[in-house]
């Protein structure tokens, strides 16, 4: 927000003002209901005080406005992810993360028999995977698991691995992805 040389936020004296116009309100009914003298409102609204939370804070009740519409604040920016989807290989990877290192997250999408043949790889890192539909094949190391929609695993990818669609329809499933030694922690188990 723009200040002028005086401390004014600008706009802030014609806003109070103007405020205080639509109440039909004088200086000193204002002065009354919030405590602050009829001298520094004066001030405040010809732009000759610099306004602080302690004096605005009461004016915005006063006013029965929030202190966001007092000082004409802008609009908060929007708080959803807007990253661009990656296709590799025939798979669509939707990343949900932005921040370089750490844990990742995507969504990943599956089609239908995805891949031809299974090739297990491994490298760094440690990685939990839920599915949201359809089926997912995990061959993880010498085991050869089949997960349904709402099945989750996590496993240390060095351990060699592949992840593939055996369906006939398209598998979507949630991904996160971390550095070697940054599991998950999971504060509930299901019982035995």
């Amino acid at each position: 927000m723009p200040v002028r040389q005086d401390g004014d936020v600008d706009g802030l004296g014609a806003r109070l003002r103007e405020l205080r116009t639509q109440a039909g309100a004088t200086l000193a009914e204002v002065s009354a209901q919030t405590g602050i003298s009829v001298s520094t409102l004066s001030r405040l609204e010809s732009g000759g005080r610099r306004a602080t939370l302690e004096l605005l804070l009461p004016l915005a009740r006063a006013y029965g406005v929030t202190l966001d519409e007092l000082v004409d604040a802008p609009p908060t920016g929007d708080p959803r992810v807007h990253l661009r989807p990656v296709r590799r290989h025939g798979a669509t990877y939707l990343p949900l993360t932005r921040r370089p290192g750490g844990l990742q997250a995507y969504k990943q999408i599956l089609p239908p028999r995805w891949p031809k043949s299974p090739v297990l790889k491994r490298h760094e890192g440690y990685e939990w995977l839920y599915v949201l539909s359809g089926r997912v094949r995990l061959l993880l190391g010498e085991q050869d698991l089949l997960l349904e929609a709402g099945e989750v695993a996590e496993f240390d990818t060095r351990v060699p691995h592949y992840v593939g669609n055996p369906g006939p329809e398209t598998a979507e499933l949630l991904n996160l992805f971390g550095p070697q030694g940054e599991q998950l922690h999971v504060r509930a188990r299901p019982g035995s």
